[in-house]
């Protein structure tokens, strides 16, 4: 009996002490934070943005009502924000621009485009420029006035140019909504044009002929 006693004693003080030591070592190694939980650059950020899925992105980043905030809305009606989409009609990127756009801004790879995120943030401010210019006439003519019940704005003036051309846009205008032009999935420039008002572009000047 006094073996047995003698044994389960010692077993169990080896059970607590391994149990002690293992804790203590817990607590003594260097926690490393996860890489999703470190800062990152402007570039580390646009890869990863690419690699969301539509699932765990449920509503645009609010950057208030800047040109950040405007191309990043646009930009999520667009792709959810993605780089690399290309979507069953052929249009590419973040901005799901067509060829014909690209190649009238001086962009001839579209592999190239899809594979650099700056190209397409400096793509895209060239395209607001360019468009500024062709309609400025326009934006200065309707800005503030209401047509069927929306308010126009800058914004949203290119923001329906973005969608559907800026020869379709001066069209929309100039009826007064009348000629109001859909792309083949449903969005047309009447919901653009209230969708992206209010946002200040004025940052981005308008240029004639505007270039990558």
């Amino acid at each position: 009996m006094k073996r047995w006693i003698s044994f389960i004693l010692h077993l169990a003080m080896i059970v607590i002490l391994t149990s002690f030591g293992s804790y203590t070592m817990s607590k003594q190694e260097d926690f490393k934070v996860p890489d999703s939980l470190k800062n990152l650059t402007d570039e580390e950020a646009c890869v990863l943005e690419g690699a969301i899925s539509e699932e765990t992105l449920v509503n645009p980043p609010y950057l208030g009502d800047s040109y950040n905030g405007f191309k990043e809305a646009l930009a999520f009606k667009e792709s959810q924000g993605r780089y690399n989409v290309v979507n069953t009609l052929g249009y590419l990127g973040k901005y799901q621009f067509g060829l014909s756009t690209l190649n009238l801004m001086g962009v001839n790879d579209a592999n190239v485009f899809l594979n650099d995120a700056k190209l397409q943030e400096k793509t895209f401010e060239t395209n607001i420029a360019r468009n500024k210019w062709i309609l400025r006439r326009d934006i200065k003519r309707f800005n503030g006035k209401k047509i069927r019940g929306v308010i126009v704005t800058e914004s949203g003036i290119l923001a329906a140019a973005h969608l559907a051309g800026a020869g379709n846009v001066k069209k929309y205008l100039r009826s007064y909504g009348k000629v109001d032009v859909a792309d083949a999935y449903g969005s047309n420039i009447s919901y653009y044009m209230r969708k992206f008002a209010g946002f200040d572009i004025s940052t981005i000047k308008q240029k004639r002929n505007a270039k990558v």
